[in-house]
């Protein structure tokens, strides 16, 4: 089964909770020509009537321009690692469980499916522990 690893930039910021905030944070975005590699948004219950978005793929100066211009910036306590590999049960398991044994801790994780095909998103709180996990999964 051939796996893909991919070291991510993590880029972060703050959103309203409400209709409509997430599609005007992406808008200058996506007229700067942004392919995001993945995105998370979510409501913030800790902080009532916010949200936080995470996303990847950001690339060049006028990608960076336009998420500076909406309060978006690149993560400095976040660092990702996209895997996409076969779909087959317990795939999110044997990764988890790969990089507990080695002591590596998950900050985060995220995990979609689309036919045979899945990807897993996984945050970790360095890119030390980042980089010591792709090069575990690589293995």
């Amino acid at each position: 089964m051939a796996i893909k690893i991919e070291k991510v930039d993590v880029w972060a910021g703050n959103i309203s909770d409400e209709a409509g905030a997430l599609a005007q944070s992406l808008e200058p975005l996506v007229a700067a020509g942004a392919d995001f590699s993945f995105l998370i948004a979510r409501r913030r219950p800790d902080f009532p009537g916010s949200g936080v978005v995470f996303l990847g793929g950001l690339r060049g100066a006028k990608q960076v321009k336009a998420a500076q211009s909406v309060g978006i910036s690149k993560a400095t306590d976040l660092a990702g690692l996209r895997v996409e590999a076969r779909d087959k049960p317990g795939l999110a398991h044997g990764v988890s469980a790969r990089l507990a044994s080695s002591g590596i801790n998950l900050r985060g994780v995220f995990a979609a499916s689309a036919g045979r095909r899945c990807v897993l998103m996984l945050a970790f709180d360095s890119v030390e522990d980042r980089d010591r996990a792709a090069k575990l999964l690589r293995r």
